[in-house]
Formats: C-alpha cells, structure tokens, sequence
C-alpha cells in the first residue's frame, strides 16, 4: 500500500521528468511527414530569388552593358567585315593619302559634297563610282555623298560636310567623312549593307 508520503515522492519525481523533457524539446526544429524543414523555416540569409522579373527578357548578351537583347544580332550590320593584312596595308595606304587633303578642305572650311568630289578626284586620281540601271557598280572606286539627316527639333535636318566611301579592293575601304569639327580617314573592310559608307546608326 502507497503511503501519503510515496505519494508525494512519485508525483514530485514525475514533475520533475516532464520539465526535463520540455526542456530538451524546446531547441528541435519542427518537422513535417517526410523529415524536411517546415516551409517557415530557412537554413539560411534572406535573398533575392534567381527568376527573372516579370517582363524581363530571358536573354541577355554576353558583354552588353545594358543587358539588351540580340544587341549584337542589331547591330551586326555596323560592323565592318574583315580584311586580309595584304589589303588593309593597301586601304592604311590611301587613307594616309586622303588625309592631308582632307585637313586642307576642312581648314579652307570647304566641306561640301561638290568641294571635296572636285578634289579628290582632281588630286588624287579616284574615280567616282558609275552603276547600272540595276544598281551594279560599272566603274570607278569613290562614293562622295552629302551627311544623312537626321530628326532635330522636331524635323530632319541634313548636317554640314560630307561622306566619303573609297574601294580600294573587293575586301578593303577607306571611309572617311569631313565636316565643320573634325575630318577623319579610317581603313575597315566593307559593311555588310553600305559597302564602303558609314552605316547608319539606327536601322
């Protein structure tokens, strides 16, 4: 028979393990069925998710600063094509022969199409291309054209100077240009839609 006093002794030793055992549970992390970490739990810092804002482009090119797309597909028509080290010596050649008569032009402030046509011919020899009625060159190797317009206050406005394209052979140019601030003669293979001329720098 259990004493009042066994009594006393059994429920204080059962009080006693209870605590315990509360104790040893408050530092476990609940679990759901399967073991894995509840869904409010996170085994690390707070961060921004890898999936891309809504609207945002899932492509982004290599390289591009500003992270638009196909950047480089766009613009693949700017660039100019490549050229053998035979050629670009021959374009490097007649650039530096263009040069000085460019800076002359500019310094006489005579950058017009009609101006610089006279001169370049005159001068140097080149001969101004003649085409078909299909559009095929003829004869002759120099382009000299007034500079693209462009939208300015509300209309488009054609800049002071002019454009110039030389071939000098089937893979090399001279692109060149001589305006109110500045003149420049630069040796590049072909553009792939303009040939020798400068591109356009919206397509």
């Amino acid at each position: 028979m259990v004493t009042s006093t066994q009594r006393r002794r059994l429920g204080a030793a059962s009080a006693l393990l209870m605590g315990a055992a509360l104790i040893c549970a408050c530092g476990e992390k609940p679990h759901d069925s399967v073991g894995a970490p509840a869904p409010s739990q996170s085994s690390g810092p707070a961060g921004p998710t890898s999936s891309p804002a809504p609207g945002a482009s899932p492509y982004v090119e290599p390289g591009v600063v500003d992270g638009a797309p196909h950047n480089g597909e766009n613009n693949a028509y700017r660039r100019p094509g490549d050229m053998s080290p035979a050629s670009e010596e021959a374009a490097e050649a007649e650039a530096a022969r263009m040069t000085p008569v460019l800076k002359r032009l500019h310094a006489k402030k005579k950058w017009d199409p009609e101006s610089v046509r006279a001169a370049l011919t005159g001068e140097l020899g080149y001969e101004v291309v003649k085409t078909g009625s299909k559009g095929k060159v003829l004869s002759g190797n120099l382009i000299v054209q007034e500079m693209r317009s462009r939208y300015e206050n509300d209309e488009y406005i054609t800049p002071e100077g002019t454009m110039i394209g030389l071939r000098v052979r089937k893979d090399a140019c001279v692109t060149a240009f001589v305006q109110p601030t500045n003149y420049e003669a630069r040796a590049n293979g072909p553009f792939m839609e303009t040939g020798c001329m400068e591109p356009p720098t919206g397509h």
